[in-house]
């Protein structure tokens, strides 16, 4: 018998639901924990053996997903919609993960893509460079305003701008 552990995080604003499933099947623990970082670690370390893991796509992934990739064997984001075993009886955190950490056990979640730091890199670019954009438009609307209130003409050439705000 090998030491595995299939894991499963259904993860919230303010808790994880977690189910631990071992190498022959069976949920061997199942708890909840507080959605911070240094909470999630301390609860892998506690766990021994080749670590399997999974939860769901949403706004927590990516942060989850380079948190815990250096700790585990594999990791599966998965697609919450394409997880058939899921859609059938009843509703809870704690139904879900079981229902989940068999799928995980049989290898049968769709995985969802989550490369390295280069992708999560370039969205952080991207979403700086249109704030800054943001705030320059705004910054000179708001000049712009200024310059009005003063009866000082605005020019679209920035070479004459000097000639005619000193004219006398």
């Amino acid at each position: 018998m090998t030491s595995s552990k299939y894991i499963v995080m259904d993860v919230h604003k303010e808790s994880i639901s977690t189910a631990v499933m071992n190498a022959s099947g069976k949920i061997v623990m199942e708890c909840l924990i507080e959605t911070k970082a240094s909470m999630i670690l301390q609860f892998m370390n506690a766990l021994r053996g080749d670590l399997h893991i999974t939860f769901e796509e949403g706004t927590w992934a990516a942060w989850l997903y380079d948190l815990l990739k250096p700790h585990v064997t594999k990791l599966v984001v998965c697609d919450p919609r394409r997880n058939a075993l899921l859609k059938d009886g009843n509703k809870s955190d704690r139904i879900d993960a079981r229902k989940l950490a068999e799928l995980l056990y049989l290898d049968k979640l769709n995985p969802v893509y989550h490369g390295e730091h280069g992708l999560r890199a370039l969205k952080e670019l991207v979403r700086s460079y249109l704030t800054i954009t943001k705030d320059l438009v705004r910054v000179m609307t708001r000049v712009k305003a200024i310059y009005r209130s003063w009866a000082i003409r605005q020019h679209r050439d920035h070479a004459s701008l000097g000639r005619d705000v000193c004219r006398y």
